[in-house]
Parts: C-alpha cells; sequence; structure tokens
C-alpha cells in the first residue's frame, strides 16, 4: 500500500477553494480545477514517503507500475490491458462551465493518435487533439451538489425550447427539426451552429440570448432552467455558439452521493459543484466552444452520438452492507463507496486499486502495510497482489478498482 500525491491542474475555469477547504491540497485562493490520481503518461501521480511528503527524487506511479505489473495490477489485467493502470480518478471543481465536449470512442482515438504522431505534432502542443490512443468513457460522482449538461434532449422539446423565439436562429432551428425529427435532424442543427463555415455570427447569438432572457424576466418562459442556465453561459462566453447548442442539452441536477456516466460520443459540460472524476486513463477532449483553449469543431462533430437520451445516472448497488458499487458499463474501472461505521471491514474489489478518503481518518491495512492512517483527500495505491485490504475507524472512503 503506497501513498500516492495528485498532480494539481490550475484550468481557468477551476474554482479557487472548493478542493483547498474541502480537502487542503493546493493555495486557498488560486484556481485548483483538477488533482488527478492515477499513471497517465502526461501527469503521472507520485509515491509519497510515509509521512505523506514528496520525497527529492521521487518515483511515478507509472514506472513502478512497469517495474512490475503483474503484481501491482494482476495478470489478468495486464492481459487485457497491457502494463498500464486502465484508469484515472480526479478531484474537478469547476466555478464555471467547462468546455462543451465529447470523448472519442477506441477506434477512433487509435487512428486520430496515430496520424497526429506521423503528422509531427508534439504531445505538448496546443494544437494536439489527442494526447493518447485510448478513448475516455467517464462518470462524475457528487461530493456537492452538482450541476451538469449532458445528452440531447428529445427534437419535440428542443423544438418547444426555440418556438416562441423571434429571432434567425431560433426560427432557422425550428424549421430544420420540424422538417427532420430524427438523430439525423439533431445533426442538421448542430452542424449548423458550430461547423466553421456555417457557425453563427455574434450577433445572431447574443439576440436570441437577449430574447431568451426577455421571456424569462416576462414569465413566459417554457424552460426557466434552460433560460437562466443560457444566460449564465452567455455572461462567461458572449458570442459563442456553444451557448445555443447548451439550450439543446439536458439539464443535470446531481445531489451528493449521485453519479452521472457519460459514454463516448456523449455531448456533455460540467457547470459547477465539486466532484470526484473516474475515467479510462485518457486526456483526449475534443471541444467545440464555452472554452479559451484550442476548438476542433469538426473532430468534435465527427465523434458526436447524435440521439437524444436522458441522462445516464447510475443507481448503486450494495454488495456488502456498507459498500456500494456503481457499475459503469465499462471494463477499465470500477467504482465503489464504502461507508464505514467503526468496525474494520473488508474492502471488495479486484486489481491495482486506489483508495481516496473523503471523510474521517479510516486506518487501512493490506497483506504488507498495517496502521496507515488517511485523512479526507488523502489516496493509496494498493497493488493486486496485496489482498485482502481493510479499513477500520469512521468515515467514507471512496474506491476506484478494475473489474
Amino acid at each position: 500500500m503506497e501513498r500516492i500525491g495528485g498532480i494539481e491542474k490550475r484550468y481557468a475555469w477551476g474554482s479557487d477553494s472548493a478542493i483547498q477547504e474541502r480537502f487542503g491540497i493546493g493555495t486557498p485562493g488560486q484556481t485548483l480545477a483538477e488533482v488527478w490520481f492515477g499513471a497517465h503518461q502526461l501527469s503521472p501521480s507520485v509515491l509519497l514517503d510515509e509521512s505523506g511528503q514528496v520525497e527529492e527524487d521521487p518515483l511515478t506511479l507509472e514506472d513502478w507500475i512497469a517495474a512490475d505489473p503483474v503484481g501491482t495490477l494482476g495478470a489478468s489485467v495486464v492481459e487485457r490491458f497491457g502494463p498500464r493502470l486502465p484508469y484515472l480518478m480526479k478531484f474537478i471543481a469547476p466555478k464555471r462551465p467547462l468546455s462543451l465536449q465529447v470523448h472519442p470512442d477506441k477506434s477512433r482515438a487509435e487512428a486520430r493518435y496515430k496520424a497526429e504522431d506521423l503528422a509531427g505534432i508534439p504531445l505538448d502542443s496546443p494544437q494536439r487533439l489527442y494526447k493518447d490512443p485510448n478513448y475516455k468513457p467517464e462518470l462524475i460522482y457528487a461530493i456537492t451538489k452538482f450541476e451538469a449538461l449532458a445528452g440531447f434532449r428529445a427534437p419535440r422539446r428542443i423544438i418547444e425550447i426555440f418556438a416562441d423565439l423571434d429571432t434567425e436562429l431560433a426560427v432557422q432551428i425550428v424549421s430544420m427539426l420540424r422538417v427532420n425529427t430524427s438523430p439525423q435532424g439533431i445533426r442538421t442543427v448542430v452542424d449548423r451552429l458550430l461547423s466553421p463555415h456555417t457557425t453563427p455570427q455574434a450577433a445572431q447569438v447574443e439576440a436570441t440570448v437577449a430574447a431568451m432572457t426577455d421571456r424569462l424576466q416576462a414569465g413566459t418562459s417554457p424552460s426557466v432552467r434552460v433560460d437562466r442556465t443560457v444566460m449564465g453561459l452567455a455572461r462567461s462566453y458572449p458570442g459563442d455558439a456553444g451557448v445555443i447548442v447548451a439550450a439543446m442539452l439536458n439539464p443535470v441536477t446531481l445531489r451528493p452521493g449521485e453519479v452521472l456516466f457519460t459514454p463516448p460520443g456523449g455531448i456533455h459540460a460540467y457547470l459547477s459543484g465539486l466532484g470526484v472524476e473516474v475515467m479510462a486513463s485518457s486526456d483526449n477532449v475534443l471541444r467545440a466552444g464555452l472554452t479559451e483553449k484550442h476548438v476542433d469543431c469538426q473532430e468534435l462533430l465527427n465523434c458526436l452520438d447524435y440521439v437524444a437520451a436522458p441522462p445516464v445516472r447510475i443507481a448503486p448497488e450494495w454488495v456488502t452492507e456498507s459498500t456500494q458499487v456503481f457499475y459503469a458499463p465499462v471494463d477499465d474501472f470500477e467504482f465503489s463507496v464504502t461507508r464505514l461505521d467503526g468496525r474494520e471491514l473488508a474492502l471488495p474489489g479486484h486489481g491495482g486499486r486506489l483508495i481516496l478518503c473523503l471523510e474521517g481518518t479510516p486506518t487501512m491495512r493490506d497483506g504488507a502495510t498495517a496502521g496507515l492512517v488517511l485523512h479526507p483527500g488523502e489516496v493509496v495505491f494498493v497493488r493486486a497482489d496485496k489482498v485482502p485490504v481493510y479499513a477500520a475507524g469512521t468515515g467514507v472512503v471512496l474506491q476506484t478498482d478494475i473489474p
């Protein structure tokens, strides 16, 4: 069992207090958007010493696993995924909306990563879209109330959102969807809004936002929530066509302890809150708006799933009286929550696992380590060959392992 240190990411949309105040990570008053725990090639975690400090010449979790992949991950994991940790775990704390984004499927990620390598685009280049050859299904576990947008609404509902707006852009959206209410109709609208050659001018976007603001103030909005979301996005990203696309998406509010799953191709944007994100080990993000980062609308459109569907909220299953598992429909990771009541409990799980302390000060032990106390925000990696794993005391621990 090894203590590991997270890698801090200071993106502009991050909170200056959420992670810092809750977990004592980072510097209060400075933006901290994410903290990564894992072995991704671009930002692997580092092993800490017994006191929880970074050593002078720290060993990365990536290198530590590479030295003994079977022992750390398990033979079946190495057979399926190779000698690498197949998942990534993060704190995420948006204070303002993240980009409108999509993650690619496995085959496209492999092909496009290879193509960008052959084109000589450096991995750290802002123009590089594919940082690795992997797909990126993900789930978000809400620590606080968490707001998001995920997946397309039904075309009928999109029409209702725009039908009473007397602006050029709204009239076009309604007309296109009334002609075709299938996923192809949604694709026609999204292509019109996001394709480089047809995207609306900022004035057209702002006119539609103004019309939504007017009806909200007049008390005639068909969706108060949508109009308020659009107004908030427009304040952060004035004139961005992604604001209009956002009105076509399902709004999601997660209460603490709830989970949202996003499959490859699923369009989404996280708006606010604090959560733990678990995903296949990848940093492939295709953006099409609501961001200052590099945007490639055409590549996003190529990867996007246009089928209208409700958000995928995963209901937990009790596997013991203390542990709930959120079964995502992927093989790369499994996520569970264990609530400790003072007794020593065995934590169910497989393969190399990351265990994060959310609340309390539990004492952890495995086949080689005894008496390791965790505080909120601290994480340990447990080797596959050091089972069973026990937790004692009170609190809540979150675990990511490999099914």
